[in-house]
């Protein structure tokens, strides 16, 4: 049998399973991986790098089957090299028959994992969550519960910078989903977003009304907060977030990528609801504090976890929240980080013991304030540069082109047009035509959350973009940067200090 196929088999979690099926169902498997993934390496491009021209990777696999089955599967790999141009990688098939590929050979580990093996002590460490958390039967890891982060399914409905703004979103939702609740063929029905969990509400007759109690602040992407309206009839999949969130009571959540996220391992803190695709490739919220079906505070890290942290460091006065900042702070550990490498692209974190808890501990507390107060922080000193006329900040920024058109012609003030870009080598974030902010010191770029710096996630969700829903493209596109500016400028300032004293205190653990 050959196939050619998307190559994430061959390396993805998702497909253990599969890996699994082929070592007991084949007697020889033979792969031919032309990598070239773009979305695992932006650096290449589809058009040049991949065999089809195409974004995801590809591979070729032949799988032998025999009568009589003789021994374990025989399991042969060769790899192309990811930044070969499509034509070098068709004349290697075009040159290669299969006796004469050196095929490496595979040996898989006990969880199916083909490539990239660990050779560590992983599987030693203490689990932070399992498989069996969500049902609550697990006794045996660090964390009881754990939750996705909220798939509203309709993002642009019930997320919005204004509050006033999603509330009249919101209310003519709710005014079409009720007319079409009391007649079927309501000539308006799909002027807003439908979806299965929300068409079986309907047929189930279930009324709804506005509440004002249900707009709450949500962290939508890192340090960037939205207005969401949390309300299970129309947020999609919200998971466990009715068991890990309480509107009167403060909570704080530690935010890991998801475990089909491509990027290197990264993390952040919030006590708002967050939105699943927060970081990159979905995430999951591990809380302090989760909730009974009555409203009761219950600590979230189990008793088995306490015990384990008391007995290794002979400490009766360690607690559940010392334990929860000494994790954040683990986890932010650069040594850590490369240690672990292969093992947090497929498996949630585990965590060892470090020779001092309580260091590691206020370390993890420190970040955990910075995060989580990244709008109350003290700003940084950046300098607000503002020019009157798109000619006179061309003419005074010389990194920036000089515009050629005589003055005269902004006497009418036309649209100043957005920027949002970041000019690291000069320390230079330019907002619009006739604002930009200097003096963003190096460090500052350092402090990453997957390909982008913290500063660079901000200046992505300020940008102005054409809404996807055409009735809140035609109705409610009424967002403008302008009306946000001071707001963004106070914002970045406040991000660049949380950015610097974070690279401090991580080179701190790394010393």
């Amino acid at each position: 049998m050959a196939l050619i196929t998307n190559r994430s088999f061959i390396d993805s979690r998702a497909y253990d399973g599969f890996r699994k099926c082929i070592q007991n169902d084949f007697n020889e498997c033979y792969i031919v991986d032309t990598k070239s993934d773009v979305r695992l390496n932006p650096k290449i491009a589809g058009t040049t790098h991949n065999v089809f021209g195409i974004q995801t990777g590809v591979a070729i696999m032949l799988l032998v089957k025999k009568e009589m089955q003789e021994g374990e599967c025989k399991i042969k790999y060769v790899s192309m090299e990811d930044d070969w141009r499509k034509e070098i990688k068709l004349d290697w098939l075009r040159n290669h028959k299969l006796g004469n590929i050196s095929f490496e050979n595979i040996n898989p580990d006990k969880k199916n994992n083909w490539i990239n093996l660990s050779d560590n002590d992983f599987e030693e460490l203490i689990p932070t969550i399992d498989k069996d958390v969500k049902s609550g039967n697990s006794k045996n890891s660090l964390f009881q519960l754990f939750s996705s982060g909220i798939k509203s399914q309709r993002d642009e409905w019930v997320y919005d910078n204004s509050k006033d703004a999603l509330e009249n979103k919101v209310k003519f939702m709710i005014d079409v989903y009720s007319k079409t609740l009391s007649d079927e063929k309501y000539e308006e029905k799909n002027s807003i977003k439908w979806d299965s969990d929300l068409n079986k509400y309907l047929d189930r007759g279930i009324d709804k009304n506005f509440s004002e109690n249900k707009i709450l602040k949500a962290l939508y992407r890192p340090f960037t907060h939205q207005y969401f309206y949390f309300d299970k009839h129309f947020n999609g999949r919200t998971y466990q977030w009715f068991e890990i969130f309480n509107s009167t009571d403060f909570n704080e959540y530690i935010i890991i990528p998801g475990l089909s996220s491509p990027k290197d391992f990264f993390l952040l803190s919030s006590s708002l609801i967050i939105d699943l695709n927060c970081l990159p490739a979905g995430c999951q919220c591990i809380p302090l504090y989760r909730y009974s079906k009555k409203g009761e505070r219950i600590e979230n890290i189990t008793n088995w976890g306490l015990e384990q942290f008391r007995t290794n460091y002979k400490d009766k006065k360690i607690t559940k929240e010392e334990i929860f900042h000494y994790t954040y702070a683990v986890l932010h550990n650069p040594a850590y980080r490369k240690k672990y490498e292969l093992n947090l692209k497929r498996d949630f974190p585990r965590i060892p013991f470090y020779k001092d808890f309580w260091q590691w501990s206020k370390w993890g507390k420190k970040l955990m304030e910075l995060h989580i107060n990244y709008e109350t922080v003290k700003p940084y000193s950046l300098k607000e540069n503002t020019f009157k006329t798109k000619a006179e900040a061309a003419k005074q920024k010389k990194l920036f082109p000089v515009i050629k058109e005589p003055q005269s012609l902004y006497a009418l003030q036309p649209k100043i047009k957005v920027k949002l870009k970041a000019d690291k080598d000069n320390g230079i974030i330019e907002l619009d035509e006739l604002t930009y902010l200097s003096g963003v010191p190096a460090e500052a770029w350092e402090y990453k959350l997957g390909n982008r710096s913290a500063l660079e996630w901000i200046l992505d969700q300020y940008k102005e973009k054409k809404p996807s829903d055409p009735t809140i493209a035609e109705k409610f596109n009424t967002y403008r940067f302008a009306d946000y500016k001071t707001q963004v400028i106070d914002l970045l300032k406040r991000v660049c200090t949380v950015s610097v004293e974070t690279m401090k205190i991580i080179k701190e653990m790394d010393s």
